[in-house]
């Protein structure tokens, strides 16, 4: 048991720290929400992945994968902001979700289960964070200057549309390491609350990405320690613990 909570609290750092990152960068772009419907899109695939009885994440990374293509797809051919995209792939996922996930397990795939990752998938999920990572990171500062200036970014050589595609895979595999973690109703909170907090106490773009990983790292770790305290469900005690640290930037707040 002691082994089982080590492998999910390191799984849970690893992750909540990479997902911070990430939320620096879509939080810049606006587009923090996305992470929060993705994560519904992610549902299908979590409820096909607990019917054949194979890890949530490859489920839930196939339709996330298919969700990010069809975005990309309908970028290309419409004038319609992302959000809004995101929002029609969104909608649709939910309802096909709720018809396939078997109902002993719809608590799970909403609100995760974090003490099924096994050695295996503690490997997994560090490894794949690390890359993620690295991926985020060498296209960290093209991604904020075409945010800037889509047309500046191209007259330095920057390729925005495939930056962009790789962005969004980057976080359909985010999404998909958090749904194991806090379920696919909470895995957009895990995004976004450590980077508005990093927001609200930075003064420098370093400052505000590497307080977004500290804070994504702490929210996690001490989450999981209160779950070993008191029992209660991982995924919920780690978001309430972002939003305390949140409501307590509001008083350190940068002038």
């Amino acid at each position: 048991m002691i082994s089982q909570f080590l492998f999910s609290l390191i799984s849970g750092v690893f992750v909540g720290g990479v997902a911070g990152y990430l939320g620096s960068l879509m939080l810049t772009k606006r587009m923090a929400l996305v992470g929060d419907a993705l994560g519904h899109v992610a549902l299908p695939g979590m409820g096909l992945a607990l019917l054949l009885g194979v890890d949530v994440f490859f489920g839930a990374f196939t339709f996330l994968l298919l969700g990010i293509l069809l975005i990309w797809i309908f970028e290309a051919r419409t004038s319609l902001p992302t959000e809004a995209l995101v929002g029609v792939v969104f909608v649709a996922s939910l309802a096909v979700g709720f018809l396939i996930v078997p109902e002993p397990e719809l608590l799970e795939a909403l609100f995760g289960n974090i003490l099924n990752i096994s050695l295996q998938g503690l490997i997994f999920s560090v490894i794949l964070s690390v890359l993620i990572f690295l991926v985020v990171r060498k296209i960290y500062s093209g991604m904020i200057l075409a945010n800037i200036s889509d047309d500046l970014a191209k007259s330095e050589g920057i390729k925005t549309k495939r930056q962009n595609l790789i962005y969004l895979l980057s976080i359909a595999a985010m999404v998909a390491l958090g749904v194991k973690i806090v379920g696919s109703l909470l895995v957009g909170a895990l995004v976004i609350i450590p980077a508005a907090t990093a927001r609200n106490i930075s003064r420098s773009l370093k400052q505000y990405y590497i307080a977004s990983i500290i804070l994504g790292v702490l929210s996690c770790f001490l989450g999981m320690i209160l779950f070993k305290w008191t029992n209660f469900p991982a995924g919920p005690l780690i978001i309430l613990t972002a939003t305390f640290f949140f409501l307590m930037s509001l008083v350190f707040k940068k002038r």
